[in-house]
């Protein structure tokens, strides 16, 4: 191989490893968690401009008010309970995953809970209570392995609760009151110490699973 070509093939490598080096870097997943946010904000209805500092052209959003990052700038935290919000998710949410609280209650966001909200393995609170949710609990939720908290009770939510919740061993609090849903509810797993209000004022919930002797959605 001629000078010329030693130099074309020297040039042709650094640049494959600029293009890894940039796919790798924070920056590059501090855009993407950027985008997954900004993607929430324009879904969202802001009166009181909670969101002004989500600005999509910084290098992250780590400065943004609301948003936590951990030391890699990985968002950890996203804190828009009792803003006034509304609209609804979007599925966007489910790349977020460093994400360890979502709290967003006492808004009025409506639509359904996206089934990308599974993807949070590292989620340890999801807070979506007192909004307009409407539609099933996402059986995808039974993925998140690490979830100590679900409240989402005062919506309007409907259909069975996913079996494959009680599945989620490190599940402490589970609060689904107030809402439309129907059959039964799981009386094993991470449900066994979960107190009976936390399905009150659900008309169509027909009250604990017998296992074996009934189907749990026979209202459904």
């Amino acid at each position: 191989m001629g000078i010329s070509g030693e130099v074309a093939a020297r040039t042709i490598t650094l640049g494959l490893a600029a293009v890894t080096l940039t796919l790798l870097s924070p920056s590059a997943w501090s855009n993407s968690e950027g985008d997954a946010l900004y993607a929430l904000r324009r879904s969202l209805s802001d009166p009181k401009n909670v969101l002004l500092s989500w600005d999509p052209t910084l290098v992250n959003p780590c400065t943004w008010f609301h948003i936590t990052c951990n030391q890699e700038n990985r968002v950890t935290r996203l804190d828009l309970g009792n803003s006034n919000l509304s609209g609804h998710l979007v599925p966007d949410l489910g790349k977020l995953e460093h994400l360890q609280y979502l709290e967003l209650y006492k808004n009025n966001i409506q639509g359904t809970i996206p089934t990308e909200l599974g993807n949070l393995k590292n989620l340890i609170s999801l807070d979506l209570y007192n909004n307009n949710f409407s539609g099933p609990i996402p059986s995808s939720l039974g993925k998140m392995k690490s979830l100590v908290f679900l409240r989402l009770n005062g919506n309007k939510l409907s259909g069975r609760i996913p079996r494959e919740l009680s599945g989620v061993s490190t599940l402490k609090v589970v609060d689904v009151s107030n809402n439309d849903l129907c059959g039964t509810f799981p009386t094993s797993g991470s449900f066994e110490h979960i107190p009976l209000n936390n399905f009150e004022n659900n008309p169509r919930l027909e009250g604990p699973e017998l296992l074996g002797l009934a189907s749990y959605d026979t209202n459904c």
